[in-house]
C-alpha cells in the first residue's frame, strides 16, 4: 500500500513536471546515444524507457544510435584492425561490412525490441532508407601532422530529407535512426552518429539535441571529473577545442554541437547515461545534469544560470 508520503512525492513530481510538459508538447527532441549504452540490456531499457516517456507526454522524439564499441569488438573478433584519426573511425571495406551488421542489424533491432516491450510505437530506419541522408565519400584530408588521411568509406552529409522523419512523427511513430548512409550511386558510407544527429536536429528545427554519453558532460580538465562545465557557448567550446582540452572522443561531438547550434538548434545538452534518469532530469527539472551548450550564454535565463551554477 502506498504511504501518504509516497503519494505526496508522486503528486509533487507531477505538478513540478506539468509546466515542462506544456512547454515541450509537440516539440521535436533529437536524442543521440552512443553504442556503449546498448552493450548492456539494463542501460538500454533504462534509456528507451526515458525516451518513451518523452514520446508519451507528447514530445516528438527521434532516437539516433551509434555502435562504436560493438563494431570495434566484432572487428577484433574477426581479426581486423580498427584505426582512429582525431576521434573519427577509419572505415575500409571490411570495417564497412562490420558497421552494417552492427548498426542496421544488431543495435537498431535490439532498440526496437526494447521499445516493443515498453509498448512504444518505434520504427527503425537508417540514412539509406528513402534517401534520408544524402552523402558523398569524404575525400582524403590533411591531418594535424601534415600527412594525408583517407577515412575510407566515411561519408560527409550533403542533405537530410527531413520529410522522411516528419511523416513518421506525424503518424505518432518514434523513429530510431542508424547513421549508416550511402551516396547517389548506392555506395554505403559510415557517418559519425553525432554528425548525423546534429544534421537531423537542424533540419527538423528541433527544440533540443541531447547527446547521451559516458562522460558526465564537457570537462574543463579531462583528468578531473569535478571540472564539469555546467553551461558554455560556441565561442568557448571552440576555445577548449583549439586549446587541446577536449579528448579525442569529444572532438566529433564538439564539431556536431557547433554545427547544430549554427544551424538553428537553440539548446544542446551533453549528459551521462551513468546517471539514472538523466534525460528526464534534464528535460523536466530546471537543474542541469551535464553541460548545456548555447550560442550565447548571456541569452540564458537567470533561472537557468542560477540552477546550473
Amino acid at each position: 500500500m502506498t504511504s501518504k508520503r509516497d503519494r505526496a512525492i508522486v503528486v509533487s513530481a507531477l505538478k513540478h513536471a506539468a509546466p515542462y510538459i506544456r512547454l515541450f508538447k509537440g516539440k521535436v527532441f533529437v536524442i543521440k546515444a552512443g553504442g556503449e549504452v546498448f552493450a548492456d540490456p539494463g542501460l538500454t531499457n533504462a534509456l528507451v524507457e526515458q525516451v518513451g516517456i518523452l514520446h508519451q507526454v507528447g514530445i516528438r522524439a527521434v532516437l539516433i544510435h551509434g555502435g562504436g564499441p560493438q563494431s570495434t569488438q566484432l572487428a577484433a573478433d574477426l581479426g581486423l584492425d580498427t584505426q582512429f584519426v582525431e576521434g573519427r573511425r577509419v572505415t575500409d571495406h571490411e570495417s564497412l561490412n562490420v558497421a552494417t551488421m552492427i548498426l542496421n542489424g544488431q543495435i537498431n533491432t535490439r532498440i526496437l525490441a526494447a521499445c516493443r516491450d515498453l509498448q512504444i510505437p518505434a520504427v527503425g530506419i537508417s540514412g539509406v532508407d528513402a534517401g534520408l541522408i544524402r552523402a558523398h565519400k569524404r575525400p582524403p584530408v590533411e591531418g594535424k601532422d601534415g600527412r594525408s588521411v583517407d577515412y575510407g568509406f566515411v561519408g560527409d552529409i550533403d542533405a537530410v530529407e527531413a520529410d522522411v522523419l516528419q511523416k513518421q512523427l506525424d503518424n505518432g511513430l518514434m523513429p530510431v535512426v542508424s547513421p549508416l548512409s550511402c551516396d547517389e550511386s548506392g555506395t554505403l558510407l559510415n557517418i559519425n552518429a553525432d554528425t548525423v544527429a546534429a544534421a537531423i536536429a537542424a533540419e527538423l528545427n528541433a527544440e533540443k539535441l541531447i547527446l547521451v554519453t559516458g562522460a558526465s558532460g564537457i570537462l574543463g580538465d579531462v583528468g578531473d571529473p569535478g571540472s564539469l562545465i555546467s553551461y558554455i557557448d560556441r565561442k568557448h567550446l571552440r576555445e577548449l577545442r583549439d586549446g587541446g582540452v577536449l579528448a579525442d572522443g569529444m572532438l566529433p561531438k564538439a564539431a556536431a554541437i557547433d554545427s547544430a547550434i549554427r544551424n538553428g538548434v537553440a539548446r544542446v545538452h551533453v549528459i551521462s547515461y551513468e546517471l539514472p534518469d538523466s534525460i528526464l532530469l534534464e528535460v523536466f527539472t530546471n537543474e542541469g545534469t551535464g553541460t548545456l551548450v548555447v550560442d550565447d550564454v548571456n541569452a540564458l535565463s537567470p533561472e537557468e544560470q542560477a540552477a546550473d551554477a
